[in-house]
């Protein structure tokens, strides 16, 4: 499925397989998870994708030697810039990330540098596994800029806020779920994850912390008004609209606000530890291959609770 000009819809294109060369895998794909951030490549909102385009960058395939391995966002890096030598490779300048500047997920085959693989736990089935690769590892590292909090707040409840909760929950945090108002269904399921509260996303709460999901800058204010002083409110996404103006004394407070930029290596093999004794349940929604489009409407439409999830029959 090819992105051919952003803000179109992808088109169904007969492509050669790509070719790996050293040091890449040939990866037979199994599933693609459908991620916010392909929303963003798709309507234009990530500048300069390479085109034309294979989206996707959840990615969970078979090798040409029979191993199972997940393909996340960060694709290259490097390995010899400031950021690369002091482990945040996250923010290397010349990184590219798969589905945006390197072919993704969207098909049969993909190619990936095998540096930037995990191997998936075989207790995962590839559906099971897909949406870890982004909303489990970028979810990852936003929960970990949250310290010791313990009363967690996450805005919009939605592929990686399902993941998080159920790690959250073992960790003995307490998970308040801020939904589109009105989302009786997302607020449901996060209070079936074990969140203690759910509710729109104006609702006042207080809380340690706060990770916002959700592509609405305003709420970066909502947050703020609901945290304590020393807490932290962090951007977990790729993109977000502009955060409205507020008083300071909303930040007042050693309060702060972080951002979330892509993910490490380090990331991906702390959660996949972290899983291999904890089996965390992923909701999805599978779609067929051809049906790209429709997935990522019903994305952008919030009509997905939990992941959607492309498969490769």
């Amino acid at each position: 499925m090819v992105l051919e000009q952003p803000g179109e819809p992808l088109v169904l294109r007969d492509v050669a397989p790509p070719i790996a060369r050293s040091g890449e895998l040939l990866i037979k794909i199994e599933c693609c998870a459908v991620c916010r951030t392909d929303l963003h490549v798709v309507d234009g909102e990530l500048r300069d994708p390479k085109l034309p385009l294979i989206v996707g960058h959840q990615i969970v395939g078979t090798t040409e030697s029979g191993n199972r391995v997940g393909v996340p966002w960060l694709g290259w890096t490097c390995g010899v810039c400031p950021y690369c030598k002091s482990g945040r490779e996250n923010l290397c300048d010349r990184a590219r990330f798969t589905g945006y500047t390197i072919d993704g997920g969207y098909a049969e085959y993909a190619v990936a540098d095998e540096r930037f693989c995990f191997p998936i736990p075989s207790t995962y089935s590839a559906d099971e596994a897909a949406p870890l690769l982004c909303a489990g590892l970028i979810g990852y590292r936003a929960y970990r800029m949250c310290g010791g909090a313990q009363r967690i707040g996450f805005y919009g409840f939605g592929s990686s806020a399902h993941i998080l909760a159920q790690i959250a929950c073992d960790d003995g945090r307490e998970v308040f779920a801020f939904t589109r108002d009105g989302d009786v269904d997302a607020q449901q399921f996060a209070m079936s994850l074990g969140a203690s509260w759910a509710g729109g996303s104006n609702e006042r709460q207080t809380l340690d912390a706060a990770i916002i999901f959700a592509a609405d800058g305003s709420l970066v204010v909502s947050a703020l008004r609901n945290i304590i002083k020393g807490g932290v409110v962090v951007c977990a996404g790729i993109h977000m609209s502009d955060i409205p103006s507020f008083p300071y004394e909303l930040l007042w407070g050693e309060r702060s606000i972080r951002s979330v930029a892509n993910l490490t290596r380090d990331d991906g093999r702390a959660l996949f530890e972290r899983l291999s004794t904890l089996r965390i349940e992923t909701r999805r929604t599978k779609f067929a291959l051809r049906d790209a489009n429709e997935a990522l409407t019903a994305l952008r439409n919030g009509r997905i609770v939990g992941t959607a999830i492309l498969e490769v029959l």
